[in-house]
């Protein structure tokens, strides 16, 4: 009998007790733990940057289900050309080497490498640091050949494209300013295409309407660490 009085008196203060303990306030946080204070903080995106949405279907057992990617948005500016040149060529990778030998995050040539200073492929390959300043030193050295052709198509249309600076520059990294010239002065009736079915053409469309004044014409421009 006083066994079984006993437990109707045990089983409510344990449930109290596990309450007492579950609502018991906890000691105050102390933020001063996580204060920023002092840190020398570098973002390299900037606040007012919006973002923009990339949908795209998965392969999942709603065939009609979405998802959305979300990429900082670099509109028209240098960072933005480049960048978008870059997802063409290699979707931004900076160490695949393509089934024809092209090297690197835009895709260059060991013959186009030479012309910017660059005789070490592997090294060159290795080091994103090169292969950025080499796209820039490539890009001054095209923008210097056909600085007269910039000059001259600016603004013009040629089979409906809008021919524009950045455009003519994306198209030179594709073919070199030698097929640009011969596509410009034969107001496109020349239209290198590259292996995998790129063209001249396609290439002065896509990349049409960048801010690139900030690539200085430099007949001698090398890439150099």
């Amino acid at each position: 009998m006083i066994k079984k009085v006993s437990n109707y008196f045990a089983i409510p203060l344990a449930i109290c007790s596990v309450m007492f303990l579950a609502l018991k306030p906890s000691p105050s946080l102390d933020v001063a733990m996580y204060s920023t204070e002092g840190l020398e903080l570098d973002f390299t995106v900037q606040h007012e940057l919006n973002l923009a949405s990339e949908t795209t279907e998965t392969h999942l057992s709603n065939p009609f289900q979405k998802r959305h990617a979300y990429f900082p948005y670099l509109g028209k500016s240098y960072t933005g050309f480049k960048e978008a040149v870059a997802f063409k060529e290699s979707r931004g990778n900076y160490f695949t080497v393509n089934t024809l030998g092209y090297l690197g995050k835009y895709q260059f040539g060991a013959e186009t490498l030479k012309l910017i200073g660059i005789y070490n492929p592997n090294q060159f390959l290795s080091n994103p640091e090169l292969q950025e300043k080499a796209f820039l030193a490539n890009a001054e050295r095209n923008k210097w050949i056909l600085r007269k052709d910039i000059k001259r198509f600016d603004g013009k249309k040629i089979n409906g494209i809008l021919i524009t600076e950045s455009g003519i520059l994306a198209a030179a990294h594709l073919a070199g300013p030698g097929s640009v010239k011969k596509f410009l002065r034969s107001y496109g009736n020349q239209n290198f295409s590259d292996a995998y079915g790129s063209t001249v053409k396609h290439y002065m469309k896509k990349f049409s309407g960048y801010d690139t004044s900030s690539i200085i014409p430099d007949r001698k421009a090398k890439a150099v660490l």
